[in-house]
């Protein structure tokens, strides 16, 4: 991304900051008009005011506006929708049928294969009898052991497997994709939740190497029933892709500076697998006449016509998602409510029978002219989410400003950051943003501090791994 680019960037993201905290507007000019034509904004279907909540089944939607009372004419504002996973107190976890995917690249060599080999043997002690678990080992070529309920016997057979991994050769990761889920394919586990778990340190350098390939790879398997989750080991791995596994994948995101973590990131993938209770989860926005999507922060979407449709992972028990979008509402008139947008969250509810469910929910916002009371009814907990979901953007900037080697300017983006959580503190309260503003400060010293290059890849890590969770990917980054 150029420095003009980069600026015009910042701008936008000073211009709305302005609008939903409060602010004196910007001197930038507005977005352009949608190619449908601006036209007014007329109340549609009954209105709820936010926070809006709707549960049933195994999933609860909460949905909120920014500015539940908006200006006569064109305004900015923030739908932030939280979806969580519901308590299942005392209930037997689903049994899991497992695919561990294990770098053995020579990358690997010494410290983490031994560390991936110890966390592997922690998970296999994990699982019960009606668990079902294949391991799988790839460097240029790629060695398994078929997918085995874990009886006693045969998990003597998986550890006997793990001791016998050692490094060797490139970084063939499609291949070991491509085997993990022939082997989940192939096991008798019926009812089981299905799961890779993806471990690397490296980049592809065998078989697939393309993200484009490899992304597809991923894709095809999640079509086929099949979660993929990934984990990154060190600073040499391409995190953008791995993260691309996850959310293609709809499974969970993790990145390791210390290998010695592993055990604790399979642990978590194991119980997020295990206590699943919804999956193939969407959530779409349809919008009226009159709004449009300027952004949905941090999510990939399909839109059609006046219907974006945003992919969600799968749900364990107490997880939580948030999606936050900006919307853009024009030439809104009277004093008087307006439709802002219907909401539907689809999913299959594991809790009954995987049946298909869909939640729906109306967002309206009410027209006024007195902009005290529009500034006085701004809701605090939305104004919060949408600023760190605009900080996740400023974030990933700054990661690639800092991957460039361009690190005054990624110390820049932070504190620009630090700026908006200070505004946002003025609308919810200081202690609101009061942990935001630390993550920001420790960021600003782990740049700082970043000298050599692998100090400087831990650090881009860290802020796109931060960034996900800041646009809303809250249980699945681990």
């Amino acid at each position: 991304m150029n420095k003009t680019a980069v600026f015009v960037s910042l701008a936008g993201v000073l211009a709305l900051t302005a609008l939903v905290l409060g602010l004196p507007p910007s001197p930038f000019p507005s977005p352009p008009e949608d190619s449908h034509g601006a036209s007014a904004v007329r109340p549609h279907g009954p209105l709820n005011p936010p926070p809006l909540a709707e549960t049933s089944g195994a999933l609860k939607m909460t949905a909120r506006l920014s500015h539940p009372y908006i200006p006569p004419g064109t305004s900015e504002l923030f739908a932030t929708v939280d979806i969580t996973g519901i308590e299942v107190p005392g209930a037997r976890r689903l049994p899991v049928n497992l695919a561990l995917v294990i770098d053995r690249s020579t990358s690997m060599r010494g410290y983490k294969l031994q560390q991936a080999r110890e966390a592997a043997r922690q998970l296999v002690s994990l699982l019960r009898e009606d668990d079902w678990l294949a391991i799988v080992h790839y460097g240029s070529d790629v060695r398994g052991l078929g997918g085995l309920p874990a009886t006693p016997a045969n998990r003597e057979r998986m550890l006997q497997f793990i001791d016998d991994i050692w490094d060797d050769g490139g970084t063939n990761i499609s291949a070991g994709l491509q085997e993990g889920r022939a082997q989940v394919r192939a096991s008798r586990c019926t009812g089981c939740v299905e799961r890779i778990i993806l471990l690397s340190d490296g980049q592809p350098t065998e078989g697939l190497t393309e993200d484009e390939d490899l992304s597809a790879l991923v894709r095809d398997i999640r079509t086929g029933g099949i979660t993929v989750s990934a984990i990154g080991v060190g600073t040499d791995f391409n995190e953008d892709l791995m993260q691309g596994f996850a959310e293609l994948g709809a499974g969970a995101y993790g990145f390791l500076e210390d290998a010695a973590q592993l055990g604790t990131l399979f642990q978590k993938d194991l119980k997020q697998a295990s206590t699943s209770v919804a999956r193939d989860v969407a959530l779409s926005f349809t919008l009226p006449q009159g709004v449009r999507l300027e952004e949905m922060l941090g999510y990939r979407f399909h839109q059609e016509g006046r219907r974006v449709t945003v992919r969600l992972p799968d749900f364990s028990s107490g997880q939580t998602e948030r999606v936050v979008a900006r919307l853009i509402v024009e030439d809104a008139r009277g004093d008087s409510p307006v439709h802002v947008t219907e909401l539907a969250l689809s999913f299959r509810d594991l809790l009954n029978n995987d049946a298909p469910t869909i939640h729906g929910a109306n967002l309206g916002a009410r027209v006024t002219p007195r902009l005290e009371e529009v500034h006085a009814r701004r809701d605090k907990e939305a104004t919060v989410y949408a600023t760190r979901a605009l900080s996740a953007k400023n974030l990933t900037l700054a990661a690639e400003a800092l991957h460039e080697g361009r690190k005054e300017e990624a110390k820049s983006y932070v504190a620009r950051n630090q700026a908006l959580f200070e505004q946002a503190g003025e609308v919810a309260s200081p202690s609101a943003v009061a942990a935001d503003l630390a993550e920001q400060r420790e960021l600003l010293r782990d740049y700082q501090q970043a000298e050599d290059a692998s100090d400087v890849d831990a650090a881009v890590k860290r802020s796109k791994s931060k960034s996900l969770k800041s646009f809303g990917r809250l249980g699945s980054t681990y």
